[in-house]
Order: structure tokens, then sequence, then C-alpha cells
């Protein structure tokens, strides 16, 4: 039983990264019908970034604050200047052009900070360990579950009980009758894909001491990610919150009991909800 609660909470705080990432995905397509390959390089970003401000101003927190800002600001710029010029187009432009921008990001990360794996220390007030039934669970962990339902609660009340959760809900369930009541749509586009690169690169600073700093992470975490809303449904932030406590879970048990499988297991929790439900526990039909 002790070693189940180790795996639950393994697995918590797992998805409650890839809640991170998949939230952002999950908002980015509900709202604005793209499908962006690139968000996984604003996760690396911000990992770096992060791992940068840490490194100058030897603060963790400070750096968990201020990673996401530039991340946030290149994704608008991205949003901008390339992809509003896709939304009339269909998702295969789309996935082509955010495919390319992976290169140039990846690129970009082995110019500025090279290839090799690094790492962020853990900071002091979430060092060590904590008794939990018996066995020791790192501090850094709890916290990170504790971020992820933070977090959670809070895109929640925005999006359920603020003015301009109400316009992003008007907008995904119509945009052209969202504009004629006077919502600034593209204003709204802008400021939703900002969100949601701020959400990544926030995954990727929180991220950083636990799984360390490297080219490349971006892919790692954007495969699982990318099946944590299409099991939760594409565009339901709801969905993409239990996506990720399933394969959140689906992953820790599988390395557990059958590490030779265990990708196959995350996959085959995909395959079984698509058949069942094939928009996904709470996948948003789009109007006409």
């Amino acid at each position: 039983m002790d070693f189940l609660l180790t795996l639950v909470l393994n697995g918590l705080g797992y998805a409650m990264l890839l809640f991170l990432m998949a939230a952002g995905l999950s908002l980015i397509f509900g709202l604005m019908n793209v499908v962006s390959l690139v968000h996984g390089s604003f996760f690396m970003l911000g990992a770096y970034f992060g791992l940068t401000i840490a490194r100058l101003t030897h603060n963790f927190w400070l750096a968990l604050l201020l990673a996401p800002l530039p991340a946030a600001a290149l994704g608008c710029v991205l949003e901008m200047l390339f992809m509003r010029r896709l939304y009339q187009r269909g998702h295969r432009d789309q996935v082509l052009l955010t495919f390319g921008f992976t290169f140039v990001f990846l690129d970009m990360v082995r110019s500025f900070w090279g290839n090799d794996i690094q790492g962020l220390p853990v900071p002091p007030e979430l060092a060590g360990a904590v008794e939990i039934a018996g066995n020791l669970f790192p501090v850094y962990r709890i916290f990170l579950i504790g971020l992820g339902f933070a977090l959670a609660l809070v895109l929640w009340l925005f999006l359920e009980r603020s003015r301009v959760g109400a316009m992003v809900r008007a907008s995904v369930d119509d945009a052209v009758t969202a504009v004629g009541i006077g919502i600034n749509v593209p204003a709204l586009f802008t400021g939703i894909f900002s969100l949601g690169v701020a959400l990544a690169a926030l995954g990727g600073i929180a991220a950083a001491p636990a799984l360390a700093v490297y080219p490349g992470m971006d892919v790692d975490i954007m495969i699982p990610a990318f099946i944590v809303i299409v099991v939760g449904g594409m565009g339901s932030l709801r969905g993409a919150f239990l996506g990720s406590l399933l394969i959140g879970e689906a992953d820790a048990f599988g390395k557990a009991y059958l590490p030779s499988t265990a990708l196959f297991l995350i996959y085959l929790v995909m395959v079984t909800v698509l058949l069942t439900r094939p928009r996904g526990f709470f996948g948003i039909k789009r109007a006409a």
C-alpha cells in the first residue's frame, strides 16, 4: 500500500507538468482552432530562460516568476506576425509552420546555451524529503503537485467566473457571433496564445530541477501532452486536467510494473478512450 501511494504521488507530479503544457494547447485549439507544434519549444525556452535568470539572481522564485514573460512576449510576436496569416487555412499549413519553428527555436537554444545537459538546483526551501505513509517523498514533487492544482483552480475561475473568461467561452462557441456583439476576437486570440505559451514556459522552469534542462526536452514533453489533450478532449480545460491525471498515473504505474511496455500503456489509454469517446472526454464541438 505504501508503494502504491508513492506511485500515485509520482504520477501526480508528472501529471501536473503535463497539465501546464496541455492546458495551453487545449485553450489555443479550443479558441483559435490552431494546432501548434511549437508549444513544446516554449516549454524548453521557459526552462532555459529560468535557468539563466536563476544563475544571474541566485533566486529560483524570481526565475519562476519572470521566466514565462519573455516566452509569452515571443509567443505574442509569433502569433501576430505568422499565425494570423493561417487562421483561414487548414491545419496542414499550421502544422508545417509551427513544426518549422521548432527547429528555429532548437537551433537558437543550441547557439545560446549549448548542447550540454544542465541542471537547476532545487531551492533550499523545497530541498529534502518528507515521510508519507512510511516512505520518503521529495518536497519538490509535492510542490509541483500543489502548483498544478492551484493553477488548475485559477484557470477554472478565470474561464468560468471572469468577464474575460466569458468572452473566451463565447468566442469558442461562435467566433462570428462574438465579433458581432463587439468582442475583439483578434486581441483575444493574441492574449490566449500568449497565456498558453506562458503556461508552457512556467511548466519548463518548474520541471527544470526535477528533469534537468537540455535541447530536445520539447519533444519529450510534447508527445505525451498531445496524448493528454486527445484523451481529455481538444479545447477543454477540464479535459486537459483529467487527461493529465490519467496519463501521469499510467506513466508512473507502467514504469513500475511494466517498464518495457510503459509507453505502450499510455497509447493504450488513448486508444481505449477514443474507441468509446471519439472526441475525448470533454471535447468541444465547434460551430460551423
